[in-house]
């Protein structure tokens, strides 16, 4: 699968992305790995549709992508089990207890945004992001505040979706549970393996 090709972005005279070029599998999670600061996060942007470049192609619509940003951004007055069913439609509601599972949530979907961890709160941005039915999910720093043994656990399942994940991660332990790591630096966002 072909997502990209000659992406170039520009921020004034800072080039963040120039002529790069992403191909990924059909299936399983493949990391991006590299500096903060060095175009990851424009990339996920400009694949989510939400940046233009001024140059390449995205060979996938916007509309077949689903994005977990680097903030939860969960709404205070709702609750966990609302965050999923307003991003569902009334006849997927059914499939709430399992996404709650997915991410490691039972027992809380009665619960407000306040009473959780930091983790929690992640994971419920995850579970959310994952209830969109995509060809692709884009996940910027997942497991932010996910202790290593649930994350993994977690991975796993995201392995299982029947959507390639393309995932941003700093964690070791991550990279090396993930099918396929690249590795990046820039700017402008550069590949150096493999």
């Amino acid at each position: 699968m072909i997502l990209c090709e000659g992406l170039t972005v520009s921020f004034g005279e800072r080039a963040v992305l120039d002529r790069f070029s992403l191909q990924i599998p059909d299936r399983g999670v493949t990391a991006l790995s590299g500096p903060s600061g060095c175009g990851k996060t424009t990339l996920l942007r400009v694949l989510a549709g939400l940046e233009r470049p001024c140059g390449g192609a995205v060979y996938l619509s916007p509309r077949e992508t689903a994005i977990l940003f680097q903030d939860d951004r969960l709404l205070p007055w709702r609750t966990v089990e609302q965050h999923l069913t307003d991003v569902l439609p009334r006849e997927r509601w059914g499939e709430v207890p399992a996404l709650l599972a997915l991410a490691e949530l039972e027992g809380e979907g009665k619960t407000m945004p306040a009473a959780l961890s930091g983790g929690m709160g992640r994971r419920l941005a995850l579970a959310r992001c994952l209830a969109l039915d995509a060809k692709l999910y884009l996940l910027d720093e997942p497991f932010a505040g996910v202790d290593l043994p649930r994350a993994l656990r977690i991975l796993e399942r995201l392995r299982a979706l029947p959507a390639p994940v393309l995932l941003v991660s700093h964690e070791p332990d991550i990279l090396a549970h993930a099918d396929a790591v690249i590795e990046l630096d820039g700017p402008p966002l550069v590949r150096i393996s493999p």
